[in-house]
């Protein structure tokens, strides 16, 4: 009884908090469907209709080692139900490595919604696997990065394997002040099983989930876009990048490639009632 008490207590309190703190208590729901999905059924190049490829490779801003093709079989495909992102150790257009970067931008454009990703993991040093999201316009500032906003659903870098990232990036919270919001838990078979990766974003916040368990909350205070620039339209980016400011921190161990991301599913579950895009 005393627990309860207590623990009713501090629910009141919080409560109070963050309406003391303009931080919104209200309950959004998404529909039981979703309104975009890729289960990857068909064997071949990932589907035209819902994905488009990054091209290039002069380090994408990170410094990083690979050239990102397009419609190459041996960098992204669909195989045996799953989607495959397959960085390889070879030469391209002078860059020691190739990889993938598939997006859906202009043709799976999100105002808020649940993302769900079932993927498993490349492992080794240098690798630098990502499920993310960017604004598909540059609706703030003159600066599209960090003011448009980036919300990282899985980040992991190899040299510290098993400590999966969930991150979001903005005008004031982002990595290159260091104050970003950021959150990672522990999955020592994040290479070998699959595990599904979520964010729920809403008009007032952004959560993020590994199986389930919630590991980031990022609530909107006030209405200042550097703070919160996510009420217009993002698109998801599935890649493995190799190096980089972050991925190549302790080097890259060459030995390890080829590396593969597979992707069993991705879904995309909208808010019910949700806003009218900008």
């Amino acid at each position: 009884m005393k627990k309860r008490y207590v623990l009713t207590g501090l629910c009141i309190c919080l409560q109070f908090w963050a309406l003391a703190q303009n931080i919104p208590t209200k309950t959004y729901q998404f529909a039981s469907k979703p309104s975009w999905a890729d289960e990857f059924n068909k064997n071949g190049l990932p589907d035209s209709t819902k994905w488009n490829y990054d091209v290039g490779g002069h380090g994408w801003g990170n410094n990083e080692l690979q050239y990102y093709t397009e419609k190459n079989l041996k960098n992204a495909r669909v195989e045996n139900g799953v989607l495959i992102i397959e960085a390889l150790k070879e030469t391209v257009k002078d860059n020691a490595y190739s990889s993938a970067r598939l997006v859906t931008k202009g043709k799976g454009d999100f105002l808020y919604g649940r993302f769900e990703i079932k993927a498993k993991l490349p492992e080794g040093r240098g690798t630098w696997p990502a499920i993310w999201m960017l604004a598909t316009k540059q609706v703030y500032s003159n600066t599209y990065w960090p003011d448009n906003g980036e919300i990282d659903i899985m980040e992991h870098v190899g040299y510290d394997p098993g400590r999966v990232h969930a991150t979001v990036h903005t005008r004031d919270f982002n990595h290159i002040k260091g104050t970003q919001r950021s959150a990672n838990k522990m999955l020592p078979d994040f290479h070998t099983a699959f595990h599904v990766y979520r964010v729920d974003w809403t008009p007032d916040k952004i959560e993020a989930f590994i199986d389930n368990e919630l590991i980031l909350s990022f609530p909107k205070v006030g209405n200042r876009w550097e703070e919160y620039p996510f009420d217009q339209p993002f698109h998801i980016l599935l890649n493995i990048a190799v190096g980089g400011g972050w991925g190549g921190l302790k080097g890259v161990d060459e030995s390890i490639f080829p590396q593969r991301m597979e992707i069993d599913y991705v879904r995309v579950y909208p808010l019910k009632s949700a806003p009218k895009k900008k």
